[in-house]
């Protein structure tokens, strides 16, 4: 990433502080960026905003900070030397989930990821919601609207709901799924499942709003707080999702695309009955 991807007009003298880590009491995050003065302009905003910052300068450095010392989140930029920011998610992804060694501790939340894309460069954007990003910021950006997105994930993940997946409440199981709004934990059978902040939210809605018909314009606005927004971020996470609670992710028979209006969650599809839609968007 060049310099130019950061709006210098936005940027602010920032006093001493060298090395990989400072400190703050907001959260801790893990900055993995091989520009040093992208990072340096990032870290010192953080820490201004009362973060903890860590940086690492590629993506193996990135896993391994990420490992030895947990992030509350990690903001990754795409193009890495020696790993691209999607083979890190990905790999973070794995981990979280079981399914690589290294992991960390059972029962951790996943890490939320910002990531940082090409403006303008959509497929980017989805193979980076793909892998398990929770949020996306295009360069060139402002390091202000950066701490922003930060605040705002952090908030989801800790306090455990936005406006529209209100915390705590009972349980909710609905077709041998179990989803616990305060532990943020979901189970599908027994099993646990490993949701990203954003996967676990919109199911909880989808699951407090069974039969209703959600256009992608309403799930951005009630799951993820946004007025206005890339829809497919919508799509890309409805896709991610049926593939972690479907039997058949190819032929859904809980979240069904409703041509023309959006998605609705069925608890109980009838006996013998086609599903309504399969995994292309459910476009308004």
């Amino acid at each position: 990433m060049s310099v130019s991807n950061v709006d210098r007009a936005d940027e602010q003298p920032r006093a001493g502080g060298t090395g990989t880590e400072r400190g703050g009491a907001e959260g801790s995050v893990l900055v993995v960026d091989d520009d040093p003065t992208v990072s340096e302009v990032v870290a010192g905003y953080l820490e201004r905003a009362g973060f903890t910052v860590r940086l690492a300068a590629d993506g193996p450095a990135g896993l391994r900070a990420a490992e030895e010392h947990r992030p509350d989140l990690m903001v990754l930029d795409l193009m890495l030397p020696g790993m691209d920011g999607l083979e890190v998610c990905r790999r973070l992804r794995a981990r979280e989930s079981g399914g690589e060694s290294g992991g960390g501790e059972s029962g951790d939340r996943p890490v939320p990821v910002i990531m940082l894309t090409a403006r303008g460069d959509e497929d980017d954007r989805i193979l980076g919601l793909e892998v398990g990003a929770d949020d996306y910021v295009t360069k060139p950006f402002s390091p202000r609207e950066l701490v922003l997105r930060v605040r705002s994930v952090l908030r989801r993940a800790q306090a455990g709901a936005p406006s529209g997946t209100p915390q705590g409440g009972p349980r909710l199981a609905v077709a041998g799924l179990t989803l616990d709004p305060a532990a943020r934990r979901v189970h599908k059978d027994g099993r646990e499942l490993a949701l990203t902040l954003r996967e676990f939210d919109l199911l909880a809605y989808f699951l407090r709003h069974p039969g209703q018909v959600c256009d992608r314009e309403r799930l951005m606005r009630e799951v993820w707080g946004w007025d206005f927004g890339d829809l497919s971020t919508v799509t890309v996470h409805v896709r991610r999702l049926r593939g972690k609670i479907e039997d058949d992710p190819g032929s859904p028979q809980l979240i069904q695309t409703v041509w023309g209006a959006g998605y609705r969650f069925d608890a109980a599809p009838p006996a013998g009955t086609a599903p309504a839609g399969g995994a292309e968007d459910g476009r308004a």
